[in-house]
């Protein structure tokens, strides 16, 4: 059986999810997530703010929490992948929701630094 990862202090469902995919590098290693599994090295190049120990970290938080599955292939050298579990895979219409909230908000800006 997993382990708690976290204790909640409110018992409220957003701070459930917030605690689960919140942060700036989660909601965009998951969205990179949602077509096709991935490797360390693809994922640090679609998330090039993070560092190394920060994504290996969040990654980490993540599996812990069965969000993404880490998979190790007995190869030299050695190969890890990362995709979405069942649990991960119902983010799908929340992430995409954040992705058009973000390009509508992104346009908009945009459009008040113009005038």
């Amino acid at each position: 059986m997993r382990r708690k990862r976290y204790q909640s202090k409110t018992d409220c469902p957003v701070e459930a999810a917030v605690t689960v995919i919140g942060g700036l590098w989660k909601p965009l290693i998951l969205f990179a997530l949602l077509d096709e599994r991935r490797r360390f090295g693809e994922l640090s190049r679609m998330v090039p703010g993070a560092t190394q120990r920060m994504l290996t970290l969040q990654l980490r938080e993540l599996e812990a929490d069965g969000i993404i599955t880490r998979t190790v292939y007995a190869e030299v050298p050695p190969r890890v992948d990362y995709q979405l579990t069942d649990a991960g895979r119902t983010l799908e219409p929340l992430l995409r929701s954040l992705h058009e909230w973000g390009f509508e908000h992104l346009k908009r800006r945009t459009n008040q630094d113009e005038t």
